[in-house]
C-alpha cells in the first residue's frame, strides 16, 4: 500500500503537488474513505476504528499510516495507545483543485437545462409538461401520476413477497 502511493507521486513535482498526489491516492481506497468517515467529528482509538471492518487490525493500521502520510489523519500516541483525529485541511486543498475544473461540467449542465427548457416550451405547456422546479425535484406530471402510483404499488408488493416488507412512504 505504501509503495503504491509512493509510486503514484511524481518525484519531480513541487511539494504541494506531491501532497495532492498522496491525498488522492489515499482517498482512492474505500477502506480509507470509511476510516475518514468514522473520524468525522470524533477522535478514535485504532482498535475502535478497526472494529467494523472485516480485515485485521494490522491492515487497518496500514491504511491509517497511508492517511497519516497524506496528512489526512493525525495520530497521538500515549504509550501503546494510539488516538486518531481527522485533519480536513488536505481535503480542502483537493476540493479547491477540483473546483478549478467545475466550470467545464457546470457549462454542460447549463446547456442541458437550456435544451430541456426549449423542448418543454416547444411541446407546449400541456398536461404533460413540468416546470423546471418540478423536474429538478423529480416531480411527476399529472398525466403520468396514476402510472407512477401503480408502479410504486407493484414494487412494494414485490418487496413484501421477498420478505423485505418496508413501511410505506408518506406522500
Amino acid at each position: 500500500m505504501a509503495a503504491m502511493s509512493a509510486q503514484l507521486a511524481d518525484p519531480t513535482a513541487p511539494p504541494e503537488k506531491a501532497v495532492l498526489d498522496r491525498v488522492f491516492a489515499a482517498l482512492a481506497d474505500p477502506v480509507r474513505r470509511a476510516v475518514l468517515t468514522r473520524l468525522d467529528g470524533a477522535d478514535l482509538l485504532v482498535s475502535e476504528l478497526a472494529a467494523p471492518f472485516d480485515i485485521s487490525l494490522q491492515a487497518v493500521s496500514r491504511h491509517i499510516q497511508v492517511l497519516v502520510r497524506a496528512g489526512l489523519v493525525r495520530q497521538e500516541r500515549t504509550g501503546r495507545i494510539s488516538r486518531c483525529r481527522l485533519d480536513a485541511g488536505p481535503i480542502f486543498d483537493a476540493a479547491l483543485w477540483l473546483n478549478r475544473y467545475s466550470k467545464y461540467w457546470q457549462s454542460q449542465f447549463d446547456t442541458l437545462a437550456a435544451w430541456l427548457d426549449h423542448i418543454s416550451s416547444a411541446e407546449g405547456e400541456g398536461d404533460d409538461a413540468l416546470s423546471r422546479g418540478h423536474r429538478k425535484t423529480g416531480g411527476v406530471s399529472p398525466r403520468h401520476r396514476r402510472t407512477a402510483r401503480q408502479d410504486a404499488g407493484v414494487a412494494a408488493a414485490g418487496r413484501t413477497r421477498r420478505g423485505r416488507g418496508l413501511p410505506p412512504r408518506d406522500e
